[in-house]
């Protein structure tokens, strides 16, 4: 029997995750879930699990968690320090799907375990790459990805030299306003953005896939993760969403992963890894889907994919930087403080601020390095937004 837990049971990538589990539940021992304010969803699969502790990251949430677990014999918390806890409880198999910085130290903790920790927190290697990867070294434990982009890398890569690659792309749907006109992207409403038209996800995602900002972060993720020089790292605009990634080698061949989009494939490989398991996922039909478009995405649409360039060639905690400063500009679109084309221009300039600032795009990275370069980050962005607004 599997022990495994998962931060951010209550997201998108956590109830993908949680169907899977709960299909085949006699092979698995759920010792904690963790989630947000959204804790009758927690409750609910903590009970369904049969879960040792359900965590919710709010401090004001733990009396109603509590009440909703009563006499289950579930352990509630609450809180962060709750949180960063749960991660040092033995398992098997961590699934990482927090949404944002938040993600980092638990997956941190979880790496000591020196077992299997599934990514789906993107910020995790975006913010603290080296970091990250050096600990799981460290502690002999195994990172597998999540995101199904770096999943179907993962998956093209089996039994070759990563030294045979000389370019890896990664495809993007162009999300909600891919076919809007540039003179219109000024004026687009929260709404408009949160709507995806071939995933299902969460609204911060959402957003950020019409923004291309999901992408960016992906980049540099790729670049961390597979070890690879940024300018190797390519993205093309493919509006189907079934191819997900392709490595081309040395000799021009192309290694392709094709699959529907369905996060629960990329999830089910890093659950069963290294065998591969039925999935209860679409069956392509290619002679009916009948072709599959690719094109070069627009960098005036979307400057998020050259800051993140920018990012990578930077180095050092600027990966910090460009997370913090996303996720503030991203709360600012949607608290109405700021316009969507405003969200790349908070983040470029906290970027341009920051990098002059001795020794922060240049220190090493430590946790509290990375940490306090993320307050600071904030900051700076809050400071961008007051002038942009």
């Amino acid at each position: 029997m599997k022990r495994v837990t998962l931060f951010g049971a209550t997201g998108s990538i956590g109830q993908s995750a949680i169907d899977l589990i709960a299909r085949d539940q006699d092979a698995y021992d759920v010792v904690a879930l963790t989630g947000g304010r959204n804790v009758t969803q927690l409750a609910h699969d903590a009970k369904r699990l049969g879960a040792k502790l359900a965590v919710t990251c709010f401090d004001d949430c733990f009396a109603e968690l509590k009440d909703l677990l009563s006499g289950t014999g579930i352990e509630v918390a609450a809180g962060n320090e709750a949180i960063a806890d749960a991660a040092t409880r033995p398992v098997d198999w961590t699934l990482s799907a927090i949404v944002g910085a938040a993600g980092l130290v638990p997956g941190l903790k979880a790496l000591e375990l020196g077992n299997t920790l599934a990514l789906a927190n993107k910020e995790s290697l975006v913010t603290a790459g080296p970091l990250l990867m050096g600990e799981a070294q460290r502690y002999g434990a195994t990172i597998l990805p999540v995101d199904s982009e770096h999943s179907a890398v993962f998956q093209a890569l089996v039994g070759e030299d990563i030294s045979a690659v000389e370019r890896v792309i990664i495809t993007a749907s162009g999300g909600a306003f891919r076919d809007w006109p540039m003179e219109k992207l000024a004026t687009a409403t929260l709404a408009e953005a949160s709507s995806h038209p071939n995933w299902d996800m969460g609204q911060r995602i959402t957003i950020d896939s019409a923004s291309m900002f999901n992408k960016a972060m992906e980049l540099i993720e790729t670049k961390e993760f597979f070890n690879v020089p940024h300018q190797m790292i390519e993205v093309l605009v493919h509006r189907e969403s079934m191819v997900h990634a392709l490595v081309g080698f040395h000799d021009g061949g192309l290694m392709a992963h094709v699959g529907p989009p369905d996060m629960r494939h990329a999830i089910g490989y890093a659950l069963h890894w290294p065998t591969r398991a039925q999935l209860p996922v679409e069956r392509l039909d290619l002679a009916k889907i009948g072709q599959l478009s690719f094109e070069e995405p627009d960098t005036e649409r979307y400057p998020a994919l050259e800051l993140a360039h920018q990012v990578m060639e930077q180095g050092g905690l600027s990966g910090a930087i460009f997370n913090a400063a996303k996720e503030r500009a991203l709360d600012g679109f949607i608290a109405s403080e700021i316009g969507f084309l405003d969200m790349a221009r908070v983040v470029e300039m906290t970027l341009n601020k920051m990098s002059s600032e001795l020794g922060v795009t240049t220190g090493a990275i430590t946790l509290e390095n990375v940490l306090e370069t993320d307050r600071l980050a904030r900051i700076r962005a809050g400071e961008a937004i007051a002038t942009l607004g």
